[in-house]
């Protein structure tokens, strides 16, 4: 039952950070077009509101064939893939954790860290206003030594923020270009909050790899110049790390 709640948890859930992916690099000023103020979802593409019956998640991506009812203009497939990718990692983070505090904070941090994702695919930003609240959150939790000893939640925030910021500025000036971005840093110095320094070193060996990976397979590699956003191997990371690795680890007493 614990499951199953888990899983129709994540659909809600991720159905609604479609909602701030939309809209939130509009609100936040991070890209140009109309902020949508109403709570009602709308077609992007004629405007028209959405029923309450074309809300289902997943379901209705699949009856509607990817389409809008009414103009039947293409959904992106970013909506059900969201969907999915919240309520299977809910249901992962409940195998592992189980009904508890650890788990409603889980799905909290994995919540956040999909959004940041897939906002990152499209726009090229990690916002602030998803950074900051994941490294108080991440630091809060840890306050008692849910996740990680609190000195060592401290202490991951401000290595995975310092170093990658350092990092950031030392290619800039030596390439004279940006390699990696700000919102990178305060990402890592977030997932460093809730995971705990020792956590770190596995998080972005395991984000360069997937990152890695994805630009070999779109062959970026031959096109160097051209970037990649890395919140997403981040988030990916952080998220393998918290259900297989230290953190967990220490969650469940193993």
């Amino acid at each position: 039952m614990f499951l199953l709640v888990a899983c129709l948890s994540g659909l809600l859930i991720g159905s609604y950070l479609n909602v701030v992916i939309h809209r939130g690099p509009r609100a936040w000023g991070l890209t140009d077009g109309v902020v949508v103020a109403g709570p009602r979802s709308a077609c992007p593409a004629c405007g028209e509101t959405i029923a309450v019956r074309d809300l289902v998640p997943i379901a209705n991506y699949v009856l509607l064939r990817g389409r809008c009812r009414y103009c039947r203009a293409k959904i992106p497939w970013r909506y059900p893939a969201v969907e999915a990718a919240a309520a299977a990692l809910f249901v992962a983070a409940g195998l592992t954790l189980g009904p508890s505090v650890e788990w409603a904070l889980a799905a909290a941090f994995i919540a956040i860290l999909l959004a940041l994702a897939a906002i990152d695919l499209e726009t090229g930003y990690l916002p602030d206003a998803l950074t900051f609240p994941l490294l108080i959150g991440g630091l809060a939790a840890n306050a008692v030594d849910l996740f990680a000893p609190l000195p060592q939640s401290v202490l991951g925030a401000a290595v995975g923020y310092g170093g990658f910021e350092a990092i950031r500025i030392a290619y800039a000036r030596i390439r004279g270009r940006e390699g990696l971005g700000g919102g990178d840093a305060k990402l890592l110095g977030a997932i460093g909050g809730w995971l705990g320094a020792s956590a770190l070193p596995g998080v972005v060996f395991l984000a360069s790899l997937m990152t890695l990976g994805v630009a070999l397979a779109a062959g970026r590699s031959k096109s160097p110049e051209r970037s990649l956003p890395f919140g997403p191997g981040l988030a990916a990371a952080a998220v393998i790390m918290l259900l297989a690795g230290d953190g967990f680890r220490r969650t469940s007493g193993l």
